[in-house]
């Protein structure tokens, strides 16, 4: 049987399972950005609180996926909760990194006019500081959403859902039927699904960050 007979013969159910892991994938990049922009915030004009929080977020990260995924098994079980786990564990480094590199960037002239004019620190935060470390920011995620790519597809190895199943079928079972077109099905199944996050990701930039929603707008208008 060829890729392509394989995919058309068991079409429903590797859709089913591309909807799962792009579901899985934006929620844990969702609950991530949320967790790194705050810890960002939270941290980001002390030395010392900015560099623990990378630290620790750095070391999470190079703890190797399987291994984390094995630690998670007897807190949390098999399924959905050490994945979604171990996926924001390992989002949270470029995101907490990103949030503070992009606000510590921001031009010490503005803050201080922003200040000289009585700006608050929360509205100096709001108003002037996350627009101008938004691109920085969204970078940041950019970068998370692929790594949760990929760390989902092992999520299989805690019986997680995804395309990661296909991978680990086929790999299983190496040498058997159809063994290679499922492992290829969910590797370029997860490839696929990375190259459409980032372009939605290339997108909100776009409409998002102040110069580039400018030129987008003189684009279509001219």
């Amino acid at each position: 049987m060829s890729l392509w007979d394989y995919v058309e013969d068991r079409w429903d159910l590797i859709l089913f399972e591309t909807v799962q892991h792009a579901s899985m994938v934006a929620q844990c990049v969702l609950i991530a950005a949320i967790l790194g922009v705050l810890i960002g915030v939270a941290s980001y004009r002390r030395p010392r609180p900015s560099a623990l929080a990378t630290t620790i977020a750095g070391v999470l990260f190079t703890i190797p996926s399987l291994a984390l995924l094995g630690l998670l098994i007897p807190p949390l079980g098999l399924g959905v909760a050490p994945s979604v786990t171990a996926i924001v564990v390992y989002a949270l480094l470029p995101i907490i990194r990103n949030t503070i590199v992009g606000l510590q960037g921001v031009d010490p002239l503005l803050v201080d006019a922003a200040r000289g004019i009585g700006m608050s620190r929360r509205r100096l935060l709001a108003r002037i500081e996350l627009p101008l470390a938004w691109p920085v920011i969204l970078t940041g995620i950019r970068v998370a959403t692929q790594l949760a790519m990929g760390i989902g597809a092992v999520a299989a190895y805690v019986s997680g859902p995804g395309l990661g199943e296909q991978i680990f079928s086929g790999l299983a079972r190496l040498g058997g039927a159809n063994a290679v077109n499922s492992a290829l099905t969910g590797t370029i199944g997860v490839a696929i699904l990375a190259l459409l996050f980032d372009g939605v990701f290339v997108l909100i930039g776009r409409f998002t960050t102040p110069g580039e929603r400018r030129a987008a707008m003189g684009g279509a208008h001219g």
